[in-house]
Order: C-alpha cells, then structure tokens, then sequence
C-alpha cells in the first residue's frame, strides 16, 4: 500500500480476539485489588471478599438476565471443558463450525452439520444427551437458531449447552441449560468468565470453591470488572450494525465479498472475501497500513490450516477471507478508512 495511504494511528478492527478493557472494568478491578483476602477465609476481611463476590454473582445475573447458577471460571475455555467433561449427560452433537475450545472435547461425539449459510442443517438422529450449539460464530459472526434447536434437543430429552464467548453481553443469551461467557470479548478483563447453569446437578462436583464445582481460589477483583463491563451495557450493537452495512457496502463496491451474508448474523463480526489476495497477504499489509484484523479465530491464525468453518461450510475460497470485528468505540471515520485501504489493496493486486 503506497505510503501516502498510511493512517497516523492504528485501527482496531479486532475486538472478536479481545475488546479493550472499559474504565468501568479498569476501575472495578482496581477496587477488588483493595480486597485482597481469600473470599474462603472465615475471618472478618474474608467474609467481606465473599460478600463482594456473592454480590457480583447477583449482578452478573440481574446484568444477563440469568434465573440459574453461576460458576466463575477464567474463561470460556475452562467453562467450555467444565460442561462438556463434567456433564451427567453424555456428549452426543456439536456443529463442525464450533470453536476449538469445543472441538476439541468431541470424542465420539456426532457433527450436526451445517449448511453453506452456516447454519444448522438437518441432525443427528440421536440427541438424546449433551448436545453444543455455538450460538455466535467467531469467524462469520453467523447466528444459530438457538430457539428452534433447543425445541428440538429437548424433545430429545437432550442438554443444550451454547458457547456465548461472542454474544454474551452483545446480545440476549439464549435459551440453553449451560453457557459459557468470556468477560475480554465484551470489555472485561482477561482470565475471567463463567459457566451459567439453569442447575448445578447438571454437572459432577469436583469439591473445593464454587459450591463445590471448581477448584481454586476466586479471582475477586476480575469478577468485580466483568460485571462492571456487563453492567456497563450495549447500547452500542446497534450502531455496529449500521457500521457493518457501511463497511460492506464499501467491500462489496470494490469487488469484495460478505460471507453468509443472507445469514442472521452479529452486527459486530464479518468475514470478507478479496478475490486473488490471500488472508496471510491481507493480513500483513493492513498491519502495515496500521490496521487491526485477522484470518479467522485469534486462537488459530497463526496457522496455516485453512479455516475449519469455512470448509464445513463448504466456501470454495477459505484463503482469500479476512475477518473484521468491531467494538463499542469504532467510528464511521475508521469504516471508511479501512474501505479506502480495502480498496486501494483489490485494485493494486
């Protein structure tokens, strides 16, 4: 890209990996630093981390308007592995499109596949146990039925388990028996999430904290920021979504292309197609240009494997596709901007 073309600052256009952490978080954070004893403890400085920590449960819920458990985690990953390893109900379905964090607990567990929309197709036959649902998808930002799914789970006698790690705090959760929620793709800080369960004798005990269902000292102070960033709202999705449209019309007018676009999909994530250029090329010159996006998850970009999702959504280009996500502090300014670069880009391949 010709130097001319270069922005004085960087754009962030990757808040799907992880969203910069909000004042509210910084701040609540800071103030759980001040309680700094063990929230297990039975002396007096104890008790109250344990009130604090009981009272951000209570926010967490009434801020996601949960009516069931919460078990705090340090993170999606961990609240992904706690319900599909230590689940009553055996593992029996996941889409292919789920994150790795899911993929990777399937054993023997059937795929649910989708069609090229992204979304859910025809099931398996038996659902009659565990069955996981992503309900934001992290590279296409597709959105799954959940409603329909979980009629048809339960008339199996099945479990619905979403990963929300992508909704949770955008959009209303959905109606699932367990969910998993990561508090750095909404604002909150890193190390931090929870396992939501509409019951805890869906899951094994292991003793120790949590009611008994995770081991090991609560991280208080990253509780208290990811309900500060939940409680701190979104009324911002929607902008994103005018946003979104903005910045794919732009794309689609410089010869790109929307992936799932026909699909229901987060106002805040978008997979985009540049014919002749490959993801990795894409990549590097909006880096250099002072843009922030990826290929795909954060978690596999390093890679060189083309996109799991995208294979199994059977797109015949998985290489030449780039994903770009936004956050509550992105501009119409910085839209345009990256359209610019977008175009400039297509038209000097």
């Amino acid at each position: 890209m010709p130097e001319s073309n270069k922005i004085e600052h960087r754009i962030y256009l990757d808040h799907a990996a992880t969203a910069p952490m909000l004042p509210a978080a910084q701040a609540a954070m800071q103030d759980g630093f001040a309680r700094w004893a063990n929230p297990s403890s039975p002396h007096a400085d104890g008790r109250s981390a344990r009130s604090a920590l009981e009272e951000a449960r209570r926010r967490l819920k009434q801020a996601l308007d949960w009516q069931g458990e919460v078990i705090f985690t340090s993170g999606a990953s961990e609240a992904i592995a706690i319900a599909l390893t230590r689940s009553k109900a055996p593992l029996k379905a996941m889409l292919p499109v789920e994150h790795t964090a899911v993929l990777r607990w399937q054993d023997e567990a059937a795929r649910w596949p989708v069609a090229e929309s992204g979304i859910a197709a025809t099931p398996p036959e038996d659902l009659a146990g565990l069955v996981a649902i992503q309900h934001v998808n992290n590279e296409t930002g597709v959105i799954q039925p959940v409603a329909d799914i979980a009629a048809t789970v339960r008339a199996a006698s099945g479990v619905l388990f979403c990963d929300c790690a992508q909704s949770a705090g955008k959009l209303a959760l959905p109606d699932a028996d367990m969910i998993a929620i990561s508090a750095h793709k909404f604002g909150g800080p890193v190390g931090a999430g929870a396992l939501l369960l509409r019951d805890y004798g869906l899951i094994e005990a292991v003793g120790g904290q949590e009611q008994g269902y995770r081991a090991g000292t609560e991280n208080l102070p990253a509780a208290l920021a990811m309900v500060a960033a939940l409680e701190a709202g979104n009324a911002w999705i929607s902008h994103a979504e005018t946003l979104r449209e903005r910045l794919e019309q732009g794309i689609e007018a410089a010869g790109g292309e929307a992936v799932a676009k026909e699909s229901t999909r987060s106002p805040a994530i978008g997979a985009y197609r540049m014919p002749g250029v490959s993801a990795a090329s894409q990549l590097i010159r909006f880096d250099a240009a002072g843009f922030a996006i990826s290929a795909g998850s954060a978690c596999s970009s390093g890679s060189l494997k083309p996109s799991h999702v995208l294979e199994a959504m059977h797109y015949p280009h998985p290489k030449e596709v780039v994903r770009v996500s936004l956050g509550g502090e992105t501009t119409e300014r910085e839209i345009d901007a990256f359209v610019k670069a977008w175009t400039d880009m297509a038209n000097s391949k």
